[in-house]
């Protein structure tokens, strides 16, 4: 013990005094961490700094202030954003006379009008949070404004004014503001905003709030040979949400005629919702939901309630129709296989980190609900046509999560008849298996992800809930009653045993994908081993595949790769050069579509492991199958006294 204190007083020490204790003034801390504030320094983070501008013409406009926004993109990757609103204020600043109310909150964080909530009933963005990060972080800002028939302006760059406010002429008939910005390529190197995705935004937004009008303007020689995106267009939807159910339902049959749209008032004057829901034949499910404009791709409590009034709305009706079996119904058999649109308007939105992906306001839920609840009652009673053709496909999806025949063969769907598979799969549109791959992702995060990230000619998705059943330690009846094997094996349509059918097989490529961290590891080991003992020629004829996933992204300045594991991200770290930022992905559920569809499951990038069992090693696998997954537990303690003591005599060795 003398020697361990010993020890520790020889190591040098650094002194720790007030000089060492930095203050970051002004917009300084965003340059800094400009992760902390927009996600990194990538393409998506630097297309981010748009939301921001642009959800403050959005606030003026679902204010009630605003009609028109144009978004412009410019050839010197410039983005300008205009409104005809009221304009951000110019007049002196109470606490800061000194300074321009404008130049106030282009400099400083936190600062406002939609903190008090005496301008805004509701807001997205936020002026002085989202606009002074895209001032901190862009090498070149101007904004001018049109107040009191006067137009001001005044220039930035990198958070500080390079000029004071100018009042430059008068515009009798001009309101509003206009903000032009370049992104610091100090920040972002050589990152290029793309046409399709602000093109998409532009859209999304015109859906949300059907009182604007957004014009986009695009320089034509940004624009890809064979690009559908225009290079000139005035966007609007008068129908709000049923237009953009419409535009994603475009050319697919629906299980019933009518879909469910709507819009509702929140209780005590809170804020107020839209909705547009369908339920589509293929059943590819597509969910996408906003709080004030801000896409939460993650949901949140405003889906939860959504998902309630629907599911109590349904098992209340089937009540009323004298159906008993709808009282089994759960969740995924309602809206698994819908098409969800949501945007909730409130006061103070809370979200999860700071690019908004995910609404936490515990009262949302309960807001939706009941503003929900009584519009969903009226839409099943008001067409009994509709919701009995509703009812039996929900039982239908139920029939299909219940059935336990894992050896019933499956062929392809046929042309008069409906093919009935696991609910849960999301397969894909060819009609033959020649080329197609199937993903077996472990539970619902993962599958939605995957599901967005998917070729949907040529992968299917199959997500599984947790841990399977161990098949080689399990009883024959076990295995026939366990329901995601059954899943699987209906998926497959291959059959088992000696009812194997290689010609009956739906893909192929079986890919197992699961998490890169132990517990991944070992749902993909119970996975082969499943294969193995039930479908052995499925490995044999070199059908089975392991995806290999990435634990590590990792940012070096503008650019983003990825790292297997802890030696590879070791070494990337090692040599580069410049500001780094490692971050760990817990899981195939935390990472986003485009990350899963870059890294893991597009065939130009993606790694997969073959499994393949050689000839003079048939033997010798059965063997250690049955000793790390059969019934005797003494087998597998043998094993791991066995690798406990080679890894002990190594580490002696690497001592010496």
């Amino acid at each position: 013990m003398s020697d361990l204190f010993n020890t520790k007083q020889q190591v040098k020490t650094q002194s720790y005094t007030a000089e060492d204790i930095e203050v970051l003034e002004g917009l300084e801390p965003v340059r800094r961490r400009p992760g902390m504030y927009i996600g990194g320094t990538d393409e998506v983070a630097m297309h981010h700094l748009v939301n921001e501008v642009f959800d403050n013409a959005m606030d003026e406009a679902v204010a009630g202030f605003a009609n028109k926004i144009e978004l412009e993109m410019r050839e010197d990757n410039v983005i300008v954003v205009r409104d005809n609103g009221r304009g951000i204020p110019v007049d002196p600043h109470p606490k800061f006379p000194k300074k321009s109310a404008l130049e106030v909150i282009l400099t400083m964080l936190h600062s406002g009008g939609k903190f008090g909530g005496k301008v805004y009933d509701t807001s997205g963005g936020l002026h002085g949070v989202g606009i002074s990060v895209v001032n901190a972080l862009s090498d070149y800002l101007e904004v001018e404004v049109v107040r009191d028939k006067q137009v001001y302006r005044q220039s930035f760059s990198r958070g500080e004014p390079t000029g004071k406010l100018k009042e430059i002429g008068a515009d009798p008939k001009g309101r509003g503001t206009t903000v032009a910005f370049r992104p610091d390529t100090e920040i972002f190197g050589k990152a290029k905003f793309k046409p399709e995705r602000l093109y998409k935004l532009a859209r999304s937004k015109a859906y949300l709030y059907r009182g604007v009008q957004i014009r986009w303007v695009c320089d034509p020689s940004l624009l890809p040979e064979g690009s559908e995106v225009p290079a000139d267009a005035t966007i609007h939807f008068p129908g709000g949400l049923r237009d953009f159910l419409a535009q994603q339902l475009e050319g697919r049959a629906t299980i019933t005629s009518q879909p469910f749209c709507g819009e509702a008032e929140l209780a005590g004057n809170l804020g107020r919702i839209e909705w547009a829901i369908d339920w589509p034949e293929d059943e590819e499910t597509y969910v996408s939901t906003y709080c004030n404009t801000i896409p939460t791709p993650e949901g949140g409590t405003h889906e939860s309630g959504l998902r309630s009034a629907i599911n109590k709305g349904i098992r209340a009706y089937g009540e009323l129709v004298n159906n008993k079996k709808i009282a089994q119904a759960q969740g995924e058999d309602i809206l698994g296989g819908a098409v969800i649109v949501l945007s909730l308007f409130m006061r103070d939105p809370q979200f999860q980190g700071q690019t908004k992906n995910k609404l936490v306001n515990v009262e949302a839920a309960r807001l939706v609900e009941n503003a929900m609840r009584d519009h969903f009652d009226h839409y099943l009673s008001g067409t009994p046509e509709n919701s009995n053709k509703l009812v039996a496909h929900i039982i239908y999806r139920l029939e299909d999560r219940l059935r336990r025949k894992a050896d019933k063969e499956v062929s392809r769907k046929a042309i008069t008849q409906k093919l009935r598979l696991p609910g849960k799969l999301a397969d894909c549109t060819r009609s033959s298996g020649k080329g197609t791959e199937i993903f077996i992702v472990e539970g619902d995060s993962a599958g939605g992800s995957a599901k967005q990230a998917r070729n949907r000619e040529t992968q299917a998705i199959l997500p599984l809930r947790g841990k399977i059943l161990n098949v080689a330690s399990a009883s024959l009846d076990k295995i026939k009653a366990n329901q995601e094997l059954a899943d699987l094996v209906l998926a497959l349509g291959c059959g088992t045993g000696s009812y194997y059918s290689e010609d009956a097989l739906r893909y192929d490529k079986v890919i197992i994908m699961t998490d890169a961290d132990v517990d991944g590891a070992h749902i993909a080991s119970l996975l082969m081993t499943f294969f193995y003992q039930e479908m052995p020629e499925l490995i044999h004829n070199g059908h089975l595949y392991i995806a290999r996933p990435p634990l590590y992204r990792i940012t070096i300045g503008n650019q983003t790769t990825y790292a297997q594991d802890d030696k590879e991200k070791d070494e990337i770290v090692k040599t580069a050069k410049g500001k780094v930022e490692v971050g760990r992905f817990k899981g195939l559920g935390e990472m986003m579509p485009a990350q899963l569809k870059e890294t893991t499951m597009n065939p130009n990038n993606r790694i997969l492991l073959k499994v393949v069992i050689e000839e003079e090693e048939i033997e010798p696998t059965r063997e250690r199958v049955e000793q790390l997954m059969g019934k005797k537990a003494e087998h597998r303690f043998a094993f791991i006294q066995e690798q406990t003591a080679q890894r002990s005599d190594i580490m002696q060795q690497i001592d010496v």
